[in-house]
């Protein structure tokens, strides 16, 4: 089995990704934030630790450094995000380690800590994160902020052909990113001012719901000339993911309510009709573009989420109506895993994206893989997305993704289930080849 695994280890280490999901900082911004050691901490570890109890107000404390530019992303991207104020906004690096410490120690076991520890371990040559090593990886990181930080760890290190971006915006950086858009600031949109908003940003005047979908259409024209490679769909983070059928009478009386409100709109819940029109209006967009649609199922990032909210048979309504559309469904759905597998085998337009799953739990990953390999056809499995803020969170991720793919693998060929050369096969179309062809990347 050691020798298989090394074999296939090597042969899986030579493959260049295309990476199904990011959301990384521009590079500019990264060196911006990569102040010290808690510039790792921007999500995903962040939310462990504000699980294992670390109080949201200590942790800003610790991470103040590089919260102007965590707060400037968020609303650059259109996205609410709570950030707890800071209990002090001048600690000290040791006061900064002292008061993260206790907390690190209880989940740098973790996936998500386990996927930095490999990140500075590999990227800056320190071996853990402790009290000895804290000034001097800190220092490391500082001096990482420069050009070419991203080359040297995208494309030198982790071995990444393309990254498909979600970051609010079509203007990327081609050498390492395609740009996946989204286009739910249309279906959200509950107050005057933000229908104003949406004029500024499409030149359409607003005053109809037909009018509104035209912004929208505007909007995803425009998209499509800076090069987007597909639309992502988020709201599970803001509502469920059941999309309703909706008379356009309906959401005309919603829109109307808003067009004509000085204040404040309809409620959230009010609106929902509006939202469900819009969405199933973005769908049909991004079909008569022939771009795939991702969407988010499965756990959240952050902390107390509504998990119902992403369960992935939500969404069957949509793969029943639209057969035209392409949907790359996210997360393996963890923890509903089993939904997904069911569904992306019963739809033909539905695809198994494990982007982020390994980080969550390797061996949730690994489950998941060797189930798809034998319950779905071959194309239909995407087997690697990074899913981070930070450079290095991606690398990390990439060398844990990689481990478990040629783990499950040479567990494949040892039940006989397949041969080597069909394991080297299968890996080459899983993190590259599947999602290259659905998202028609064209690669070196």
């Amino acid at each position: 089995m050691s020798d298989l695994l090394g074999r296939l280890g090597s042969a899986i280490a030579a493959i260049r990704l295309v990476d199904t999901h990011e959301h990384l900082f521009a590079e500019e911004e990264r060196n911006r934030a990569a102040v010290d050691f808690s510039y790792l901490f921007p999500h995903y570890a962040a939310s462990d630790l504000i699980s294992a109890g670390m109080p949201p107000a200590l942790f800003e404390a610790v991470r103040y450094p590089c919260r102007t530019v965590l707060i400037e992303r968020a609303l650059r991207q259109r996205r609410p995000r709570f950030f707890a104020e800071p209990t002090s906004r001048s600690m000290s690096l040791a006061e900064r380690w002292k008061a993260i410490e206790p907390y690190w120690k209880n989940i740098r076991l973790t996936g998500y800590g386990t996927c930095l520890r490999v990140a500075i371990r590999d990227l800056f040559g320190v071996a853990d994160l402790t009290a000895d090593s804290v000034q001097p990886l800190s220092d490391a990181i500082a001096a990482s902020a420069k050009p070419g930080w991203y080359q040297h760890v995208l494309k030198d290190k982790a071995g990444i052909a393309v990254s498909l971006l979600d970051d609010g915006r079509a203007d990327v950086d081609k050498r390492f990113f395609a740009p996946m858009v989204r286009l739910e600031h249309f279906a959200v949109a509950r107050t005057r001012d933000e229908l104003l908003r949406l004029e500024a940003d499409t030149g359409v005047a607003i005053h109809s719901l037909g009018d509104l979908v035209q912004a929208m259409h505007t909007a995803l024209d425009r998209y499509v000339v800076e090069g987007a490679a597909g639309v992502k769909i988020g709201l599970a983070y803001r509502r469920s993911i059941r999309f309703e059928k909706v008379a356009t009478a309906d959401a005309e009386r919603i829109f109307n309510r808003i067009a004509a409100h000085l204040g404040e709109g309809p409620s959230w819940e009010e609106s929902r009709p509006l939202q469900d029109y819009m969405m199933h209006a973005v769908i049909r967009a991004a079909i008569e573009r022939d771009l795939p649609i991702q969407i988010h199922t499965g756990l959240q990032e952050g902390n107390e989420n509504l998990l119902t909210n992403s369960n992935p048979t939500l969404l069957t309504n949509l793969f029943i109506e639209y057969r035209e559309a392409q949907f790359d469904i996210f997360h393996g759905a963890y923890p509903y895993m089993g939904e997904l597998l069911a569904l992306a085998k019963n739809f033909p337009n539905v695809y198994l994206d494990l982007c982020w799953l390994y980080i969550i739990s390797p061996s949730a990953g690994a489950r998941m893989l060797h189930e798809a390999i034998e319950t779905l056809p071959a194309n239909k499995i995407f087997a690697f997305g990074g899913d981070f803020i930070i450079p290095e969170g991606s690398y990390g991720h990439s060398v844990m993704a990689r481990s478990v793919v040629s783990r499950v693998l040479a567990e494949k060929v040892e039940e006989g289930w397949m041969t080597e050369e069909e394991a080297v096969r299968l890996a080459q179309q899983m993190l590259r080849d599947n999602p290259a062809a659905l998202f028609r990347l064209k690669l070196d």
